[in-house]
């Protein structure tokens, strides 16, 4: 009888990891015969589980959805991660959600194991968030905007810019970014007809969707690119572009994308677009990514460099 039940919550898992299982794949994930399968189905049915069967070659089992749904199954890496989620999202740059992610983490808690209640409280009570300081958005405004990215709707709103300049904006918005404990609104600007971030917190009011609006090709490089060239543009005095030689995947870990975006060019080259106040600080910075370079504009950067490559032959040949 234990084995039949714990085989039963394993087909469970299993319904729950994927949309769609066919018998087959299920008797040989549980290591049983089609027939088995089909008496843990119709058992987990009787236990309130809404498993839909499909007829056919491409039928199956298939989880359907429902207000009456058992709660999930989580194994103890999945656990964890749910628990340590809800603290971070309870301390986070989100306001309206603390006290439900509170709520939430109570009720996980209660029903773990004591081995992993220890760990998730050890994380919870030595862990110090460093968000002093971070602007806040609301719940309800990311999700109004990520539902209308959902149903391609324009959205229109109030904005304040940098410098505090107020504006109405029209926009087909694209992807919600979080990036350096920020969240940015990535999309089409319909008066200005280009790509534009915004960052959330400066949306000022007057939130509301429109029209939908035919599917827009992405912005280059992606929407946390858009979001990384935008801050860029806005921070730093000299944009530069600089061809390296090397693959995007290889140097991605080297260019922070709150730094700056790597572009692939082909298997042994990338186009790396990033900026700074300071050109000396910029060439170091290139130059320590470790790879050969050439850089294609701004010509001041250029001189910077060769500049610098001067002083340091002098201080080698002493």
């Amino acid at each position: 009888m234990l084995e039949a039940s714990a085989r039963l919550l394993h087909v469970l898992s299993l319904l729950q990891s994927r949309r769609s299982w066919t018998g087959p794949e299920l008797a040989e994930e549980a290591g049983v015969g089609v027939r088995t399968i089909r008496r843990d189905v119709d058992r987990l049915r009787r236990l309130g589980y809404p498993i839909h069967a499909e007829p056919g070659a491409a039928g199956g089992y298939r989880l359907g959805a429902g207000a009456a749904l058992p709660p999930l199954l989580l194994d103890d890496e999945e656990a964890v991660a749910v628990a340590v989620g809800l603290r971070t999202a309870a301390s986070g740059t989100v306001t309206g959600i603390e006290e439900t992610s509170m709520r939430a983490l109570a009720k996980l808690e209660q029903v773990l194991p004591e081995r992993l209640r220890r760990r998730v409280r050890a994380v919870g009570s030595f862990t110090v968030p460093a968000l002093a300081g971070a602007p806040t958005v609301d719940a309800d405004v990311l999700a109004t905007i990520a539902a209308a990215c959902r149903d391609r709707e324009r959205l229109r709103f109030g904005y304040r810019s940098w410098e505090g300049a107020p504006s109405r904006r029209t926009v087909e918005p694209h992807r919600l970014v979080q990036l350096a404990r920020r969240w940015y609104l990535v999309a089409w600007d319909v008066d200005r007809d280009d790509w534009r971030s915004f960052r959330i917190d400066r949306i000022t009011g007057g939130l509301s969707a429109g029209k939908r609006f035919p599917a827009r090709k992405p912005p280059p490089g992606g929407a946390v690119a858009s979001v990384s060239r935008g801050q860029s543009a806005a921070r730093d005095r000299w944009q530069a572009k600089v061809l390296l030689h090397g693959s995007a995947a290889s140097l991605a870990a080297r260019v922070p994308q709150t730094v700056g975006t790597l572009e692939p060019i082909d298997d042994d080259t990338c186009l790396l677009s990033t900026g700074a106040d300071w050109l000396g600080g910029l060439a170091v910075y290139i130059a320590v990514i470790g790879v050969d370079f050439e850089v294609l504009e701004p010509p001041e950067l250029t001189e910077e460099i060769r500049r610098l490559a001067e002083r340091f032959g002098r201080a080698v040949s002493r």
